[in-house]
């Protein structure tokens, strides 16, 4: 099971894969930690434990089919995009056998 932070951090991770600018994803963010925010006081361990699952079910169905990724991350559009060419052994001259 998650903790509250690491929910918080996925939340907003996933926020901004729906919304990849900035100025919109901003005004989500702060709802985002409004809604954790709210429940910053329980106490009880059951209610917690219910509530991070009801957060885990949550991000679960909000989950984008195609995440946003930094273009030189790995499986971003420019990774590994201009690799050195590999060294290669030195071939033989043509004819000398």
């Amino acid at each position: 099971m998650s903790s509250a932070t690491s929910l918080y951090r996925r939340s907003l991770k996933l926020s901004l894969d729906w919304a990849v600018h900035r100025s919109v994803w901003r005004g989500q963010a702060v709802y985002i930690r409004s809604l954790f925010e709210a429940n910053k006081d329980v106490r009880d361990p059951r209610q917690q434990q219910v509530l991070l699952r009801e957060t885990e079910k949550l991000l679960d169905e909000w989950k984008h089919p195609d995440p946003y990724r930094p273009p030189t991350a790995p499986g971003g559009n420019k990774w590994e995009r201009n690799l050195p060419a590999p060294i290669l052994p030195y071939a033989e001259a043509p004819g000398a056998h």
